[in-house]
């Protein structure tokens, strides 16, 4: 369990003084669980990051169902994982499967006040959560306040891109100064507006596919199915398809496969293990 001074090991002895006495000050999220439960192994971390990032809005009593049998069943547990936020010595909110993080936010927003989010750390949570527009809302406020702050720009125009406003992302990333547009970020997303162009052209998957079903060296389907597949962030396939491009046809189209695996590498960053592993194998292919 995390040593976090937020989290605890709640038990039918501690519950009614570190649970229901405790919720008289500060909110108790009570998370019921079990080793067996894959569920509850996918909820653990979010619970046990939020009681950290929340810095003591709540505490996290964390109920083994299998250690803690007589507890579990007063509490009137069905099912696991079970979460319940006591506060003032009352059960007040709830749920019974694995939310994500977002959504536990927005059951624990209604009950603990929130602690102070920096404003693009809060745009960054929200777009992996899937929010680009308010992402984008919070960005265009960073933006309205400072708009020298080239890091918040580029996330504009990321964002921008994600939602089908290729031309805003292009004019924001062509008023970038030179030398910002050699930063591995603003490099990643050129090359994701030039694959969004050039993917914007090609036929679907499915025909895709059917085409290289019938012919496996086909040059422009393995060209273009690598193209949907990298907007799709299947990346690892889209270079085991240009691999295959380099190995049947490297000619084709000047080296077009070539060129597109290596701005392919430049949107994702030479962090990425699947970059390190088809790098490597370009290697061997042109020596």
């Amino acid at each position: 369990m995390s040593s976090s001074p937020y989290i605890f090991n709640a038990t039918a002895e501690n519950f009614q003084e570190k649970v229901m006495q405790a919720s008289m000050q500060t909110p108790v999220l009570v998370d019921v669980w079990a080793d067996w439960c894959g569920p509850c192994k996918q909820l653990t971390p979010v619970l046990e990051k939020l009681a950290n990032d929340y810095k003591g809005g709540f505490v996290l009593a964390k109920v083994n169902a299998d250690e803690q049998q007589e507890l579990t069943s007063s509490l009137g547990v069905r099912s696991l994982p079970t979460v319940i936020l006591v506060k003032n010595g009352q059960a007040v909110d709830g749920f019974s499967s694995a939310l994500p993080e977002g959504e536990v936010r927005k059951v624990l927003d209604k009950h603990v006040e929130a602690p102070a989010e920096n404003p693009h750390t809060k745009a960054h949570r929200l777009w992996e959560e899937g929010d680009l527009d308010g992402a984008l809302t919070v960005l265009t406020e960073l933006n309205q306040n400072d708009s020298s702050d080239l890091k918040v720009l580029i996330d504009l125009a990321q964002i921008k891109a994600e939602l089908g406003d290729m031309e805003t992302a292009e004019q924001v990333l062509n008023s970038l100064p030179p030398e910002e547009k050699m930063q591995p970020q603003a490099r990643q997303l050129a090359a994701r507006l030039k694959f969004m162009k050039q993917a914007g052209e090609v036929p679907p998957m499915q025909e895709l596919e059917k085409t290289l079903e019938a012919n496996p060296k086909d040059s422009a389907a393995l060209h273009q199915l690598a193209l949907q597949h990298v907007l799709k962030d299947n990346n690892a396939e889209a270079m085991d398809l240009l691999i295959r491009l380099i190995q049947s046809d490297a000619g084709y189209k000047n080296g077009i496969a070539k060129t597109t695996l290596v701005e392919l590498f430049d949107k994702l960053g030479n962090n990425n293990a699947d970059v390190r592993t088809y790098r490597r194998k370009l290697y061997t292919l042109m020596h």
